[in-house]
């Protein structure tokens, strides 16, 4: 399946809100629209994916008309993901097989699907990223506190410095890579 083109409402030719809308659409959302599809395919294999992207599109660009949005990617993601589940909530499913009598293929499996672990690697991986840039102190202090799971009196204990400093240390390092995030889209 390939793109659905999407039209945007026409202007004149010096309008330049329409223009905005256009190149935001084509440079923001469009080109997370195989993944979205992959997503939705691999997450809810029995809804129709077209139905559910075009949905997302029109959702979105109505928000966008409203305002500004942080993450078109993050949004359009969270918008296809419940259009989706409403799909399955307005569907009646029912089975006259008790569920104690189901093969075991029916039963759900509860373990993150491979998008979702994909995702959370690479969050992982950017938030590596962002820690490396921080001054070396800050660095170390945002290790042990968040890879160790050090208490802040441990921390100043294993550094050989004080407790106050450890917290200063926490808060510039967790604000830094917040900023690290937000530049690259990972936070509102």
């Amino acid at each position: 399946m390939g793109q659905i083109p999407v039209s945007l409402p026409s202007s004149p030719p010096d309008s330049p809100p329409a223009a905005d809308h256009s190149r935001w659409f084509a440079e923001e959302v469009q080109p997370h629209e195989p993944a979205l599809r992959s997503y939705l395919r691999n997450r809810f294999p029995s809804v129709d994916t077209d139905d559910v992207v075009q949905e997302s599109y029109l959702r979105l660009l109505k928000v966008k008309a409203a305002g500004s949005i942080a993450s078109a990617k993050v949004y359009m993601f969270a918008i296809a993901r419940n259009t989706a589940l409403a799909v399955f909530r307005r569907r009646k499913f029912t089975s006259n097989v008790p569920i104690s009598e189901l093969p075991d293929w029916c039963i759900l499996d509860e373990n993150p699907d491979a998008a979702a672990v994909t995702n959370l690697r690479q969050q992982f991986a950017l938030a590596e990223q962002a820690i490396e840039h921080l001054p070396p102190r800050c660095r170390d202090v945002i290790r042990l506190a968040a890879f160790e799971g050090l208490s802040p009196k441990e921390i100043a204990a294993s550094l050989g410095i004080a407790e106050s400093t450890v917290y200063v240390q926490m808060f510039r390092g967790f604000k830094r890579c917040a900023d690290y995030l937000r530049e690259r889209g990972e936070l509102p």
